[in-house]
């Protein structure tokens, strides 16, 4: 089981530091590329777009095909799709490439989970997808660095050394022994899961922090940028940030095993609608990377439990893991596609608070909803009920 953590939790860390590897680089292409702020918010978003439209098929790949064929399906995309936008100079290249990654992180994502759920007990789940969080979690601290490396020296050559990474982890993925039994459900399985208030909560606690996230990655690299920062600089922020939300995650995933699935989040619900709504008020780049470190720290204590109470609910609902965490897929997506394209264009039309400000009014009524209408949640008899 420890090897299997291990390998997943590379696998995740190595999509994720990909995926966090533009933010330093948006304002040097938005110079060099002319982009505004909703191009800016385009180019974050493709990713989660690819993860958007991939998250139900590679979740149907992972029931079918099995979880280990996900994951090599999964880093082979990742590998193609990065070394492609390390060389393209062109944003409609460049937007393709990061789309193509997000395919391959919903192969990744999907498979490896689901082959880590199949193989832990269930009172241990917050806790193992903790820890593969806190690693995909230092791959956000390693993308910033990665992605500032790349601005200052060569971007075809840092990109480049992810073949070589993803070679060595399909390499070690395809001597691991596969877990579970493929199991072609129908989708009709799938719908009536997604039907049931469980699985919507859970989706909806997925998608609502990815949602800040998007808005934080996109308008706060910005304006750090406005504020005199230079990539080096906005990379720092974010890299402290992950590095706190890594430390948060595999916390409140013992936690939510320990307590129940909605304490950590509801701690999570109330400090980020304080931070989120007070994000736009430093007016320095050191302050506003204090408060993109705050965001983080409070939006970082919903994805363990969040992807743990889906794949509760999952199960209570006799749905394979592998399309539990294509539905985990397709609510991070969600949101971050929201967040980072919607969020951009928005604030170009407004004001950078707007945006913000209404992700923290959703974090407000979530937590004002739950309180009054506590959810009954599946695998509670693992933990205390909330």
């Amino acid at each position: 089981m420890r090897r299997l953590v291990l390998l997943v939790s590379a696998i995740v860390l190595v999509d994720t530091m990909f995926y966090a590897v533009v933010t330093p680089l948006l304002p040097t292409y938005a110079d060099e590329l002319d982009l505004g702020k909703t191009a800016s918010g385009i180019l974050a978003a493709a990713y989660p777009a690819g993860t958007l439209i991939g998250a139900i098929p590679a979740g149907i790949v992972a029931a079918r095909l099995g979880a280990k064929p996900t994951v090599l399906l999964g880093l082979a995309l990742l590998a193609v799709s990065t070394l492609t936008f390390g060389f393209a100079g062109d944003v409609v290249v460049l937007d393709g490439a990061r789309f193509v990654q997000g395919l391959g992180g919903a192969c990744s994502w999907a498979g490896g989970l689901a082959w880590l759920v199949e193989a832990a007990p269930p009172e241990t789940r917050g806790a193992v997808i903790g820890t593969a969080l806190g690693a995909a979690i230092g791959g956000s601290l390693l993308g910033p660095v990665v992605g500032a490396l790349a601005e200052a020296t060569s971007p075809e050559a840092v990109f480049s050394s992810v073949v070589v990474l993803a070679g060595g982890l399909a390499l070690a993925a395809a001597r691991t022994p596969g877990t579970g039994r493929p199991d072609a459900q129908p989708l009709r399985v799938l719908v009536d899961a997604v039907r049931t208030a469980p699985v919507l909560v859970a989706m909806w606690l997925v998608a609502l922090p990815a949602f800040a996230f998007g808005m934080v990655g996109v308008l706060g690299a910005l304006r750090m940028d406005g504020f005199g920062a230079g990539g080096a600089a906005v990379g720092a922020a974010f890299l402290v940030a992950a590095a706190v939300e890594g430390v948060v995650s595999p916390l409140v995933g013992r936690v939510s095993d320990r307590r129940g699935r909605l304490v950590p989040v509801r701690a999570g619900l109330a400090a980020a609608t304080v931070v989120l709504a007070l994000v736009t008020v430093p007016q320095t780049a050191l302050l506003l990377g204090i408060a993109i470190v705050a965001t983080s720290a409070a939006l970082g204590t919903f994805w363990a439990p969040a992807m743990a109470m889906l794949s509760d609910a999952a199960e209570s609902a006799r749905l394979q893991q592998g399309l539990a965490f294509a539905l985990v897929n397709l609510a991070w997506a969600t949101g971050q596609v929201a967040g980072s394209g919607l969020g951009g264009g928005l604030a170009e039309a407004t004001a950078d608070g707007v945006p913000l400000g209404i992700a923290a009014l959703c974090c407000a009524v979530t937590l004002a909803v739950l309180q009054v209408r506590p959810v009954r949640l599946g695998g509670e008899s693992q933990a205390a009920a909330p």
